[in-house]
């Protein structure tokens, strides 16, 4: 068993509980002086993570003496629930899932198209046709069981350890963005007239923003390697897969994640937003030169 830091709580069953809060189990000592803290009381540190008490008597993390804020590996806010923003998008996508069986009609406005109905006939609906919403409300919609429980299955184990390592702002980003990432990639590569829907796009998104945060941790990569591999082998063998939302997004959250993780920390919030806005600015371009063609 390991030794109990002098002063740091620990209950009748040997389980470390936080030092701030008796009431939380938790595994992760301070650095520094070993003290055990739940995530509220994470601050990234050079080497693991050290407690408020630590960094205010200016322990060398980089940040201020007087700070108590607990940080990511990204910058971000340690948050007392560090799956929320997964939880709430695990919320939207059932929601519309919901409401396009209880209102088949709202399927059709909702999806991912170029230009509906295809030529000779004179577009009337479409990305094409201004609806650029269809890039955004196509990540969270499912017509069949079997797509939106893989997607949610794969955002629930991913997402949660990726909202945690970020930060919710940062998170959040990365998911939205890949998943613009993937429609317009879709959008522009696939036929104008076919139609795509899923959160396939913003979850490849994810999985690469997750081969970035295990090889920056020094963790063994080979099950997320494994499991993209397998995931890219159901993307190109199985028909009617929109594989340019997988690509789309799987790209984007390499470059975010990267940017994420790697970005130093005098100018992070610089390098993570800007790289951000630059692959929304493609996104764009993809958009509007697709549009042009169509039209």
């Amino acid at each position: 068993m390991d030794d109990q830091a002098a002063g740091s709580p620990q209950d009748a069953h040997g389980v470390l509980v936080c030092y701030r809060h008796p009431d939380r189990e938790t595994g992760i000592r301070c650095t520094r002086c070993e003290r055990p803290i739940c995530p509220e009381c994470m601050i990234s540190a050079s080497v693991g993570f050290q407690c408020p008490e630590c960094v205010r008597g200016g322990s060398g993390t980089g940040h201020a003496p007087t700070t108590s804020m607990p940080r990511t590996i990204a910058g971000g806010t340690v948050a007392a629930d560090p799956r929320l923003v997964t939880k709430i998008l695990l919320g939207l996508n059932a929601a519309v899932f919901v409401a396009v069986h209880v209102w088949s009609p709202l399927l059709g406005h909702l999806v991912l198209i170029g230009a509906w109905p295809p030529a000779p006939f004179p577009p009337t609906e479409g990305v094409a046709e201004g609806e650029w919403y269809r890039l955004v409300t196509s990540m969270f919609t499912h017509e069949a069981i079997w797509h939106i429980a893989f997607n949610m299955l794969s955002l629930w184990w991913l997402g949660g350890p990726l909202e945690q390592a970020l930060g919710r702002a940062r998170y959040l980003a990365l998911y939205l963005i890949s998943g613009l990432a993937g429609s317009a990639l879709t959008y522009l590569l696939a036929s104008g007239s076919t139609a795509s829907l899923g959160a396939s796009g913003a979850i490849f998104g994810l999985f690469g923003a997750t081969a970035v945060l295990v090889r920056r941790l020094n963790y063994d990569m080979r099950p997320i390697i494994a499991l993209l591999v397998i995931n890219l082998i159901f993307t190109f063998g199985w028909s009617n897969i929109a594989w340019q939302a997988h690509i789309g997004g799987l790209v984007a959250g390499v470059v975010i994640g990267y940017a994420m993780v790697h970005a130093p920390r005098e100018r992070r919030a610089l390098i993570q937003y800007g790289t951000c806005g630059l692959v929304l600015a493609v996104v764009v371009v993809m958009t509007l030169v697709r549009t042009v063609q169509l039209v």
